[in-house]
């Protein structure tokens, strides 16, 4: 099974990276691998499958982010995710929230190095696909790189190849999701350690990047790079991605071809029944920094939640910021 190319991706951003977003992040680049939100191994098994998993073919990479501590449970998300055509399944040993904690899973396998491989070994023995790990450096008092080298080892022992690590630890107690992105202090250089250590992983780096440049500056010392609050605030960010990262020289498209394109998108999906700002929601930020952004955002966020908004209103905001 070919593998992702993850020199670039957007991380899982829960009540952000759904089907509407990640087919507007692909107008505007072909190549960087995008992630779901993450979805409970529960809800993937016992909710409405084709609801939550569903997506464009157009959005290929993709790779479906799932939490659990179940082995047997992961398995089959891993099979069924398989069966849906997603490209890679990505277990989740970072997110610190609440909800989680409650689960054991998350942020929480962390102290269960040896539960994550048993998970890692089952998934993988049941898909084709790869199984990825995106985790932290570390939660409330496990923090020291000795225990993060001691996790990776064991996880990688067990079959996995790739981890996407996100900079900072998490404290699991006092600190919400927010303040958990945000006060624990980046750490690259431990992210460069575990390169140097386990050359012979792929090893994915995230936290704090907002611009090319200092993405470009990363690859010298790890295997890829992961943004993503900075795609969702800015995500014609990702313009330069095919041409500077992923050596393609295909023409860039403007914003207004991206937003023809992603018009005649939001055509089908209100006949399909989809809400016009559950679409529009996501693309605020298109026009960040330029003339006329700032009535492009007040128009859809005044008008595309009324009764029966409908494609004038996108129109509308498009011509706030059309010569």
């Amino acid at each position: 099974m070919m593998q992702p190319d993850r020199k670039f991706s957007i991380a899982p951003m829960m009540d952000r990276t759904d089907r509407h977003f990640r087919y507007f992040l692909r107008l505007i680049s072909e190549h960087t691998l995008l992630y779901t939100e993450m979805i409970t191994a529960q809800a993937i098994l016992h909710g409405d499958c084709h609801q939550l998993l569903d997506f464009s073919d157009r959005e290929h990479p993709l790779a479906l982010q799932i939490g659990g501590s179940n082995p047997a449970e992961l398995s089959s998300c891993a099979k069924i995710a398989e069966d849906h055509g997603y490209d890679e399944v990505n277990l989740n040993a970072g997110c610190p929230s609440d909800r989680v904690q409650s689960g054991k899973f998350g942020a929480c396998l962390m102290a269960e190095p040896d539960l994550v491989a048993e998970c890692i070994n089952k998934m993988q023995l049941n898909v084709r696909i790869p199984v990825t790990v995106k985790t932290r450096l570390g939660i409330d008092d496990l923090d020291s790189y000795e225990q993060l080298a001691a996790f990776i080892q064991r996880t990688s022992a067990a079959g996995c190849r790739t981890f996407v690590m996100h900079a900072r630890k998490a404290w699991l107690n006092g600190l919400s999701p927010k303040e958990n992105r945000e006060i624990p202090p980046l750490e690259y250089e431990k992210v460069y350690q575990l390169k140097q250590d386990f050359p012979h992983l792929e090893i994915i780096i995230n936290g704090g990047f907002t611009r090319m440049s200092e993405i470009l500056n990363q690859f010298p010392r790890v295997d890829g790079v992961m943004i993503g609050r900075a795609a969702y605030h800015e995500p014609y960010l990702l313009a330069d991605a095919d041409r500077v990262i992923f050596n393609d020289n295909a023409r860039q498209h403007t914003r207004m071809e991206i937003m023809h394109e992603y018009t005649g998108y939001v055509e089908q999906q209100l006949m399909l029944g989809v809400p016009l700002h559950a679409m529009t929601r996501h693309i605020l930020g298109l026009y960040q920094g330029l003339p006329g952004a700032r009535a492009f955002r007040r128009h859809l966020s005044e008008h595309a939640h009324q009764p029966g908004a409908g494609i004038n209103v996108l129109q509308q905001a498009v011509m706030s910021v059309t010569p």
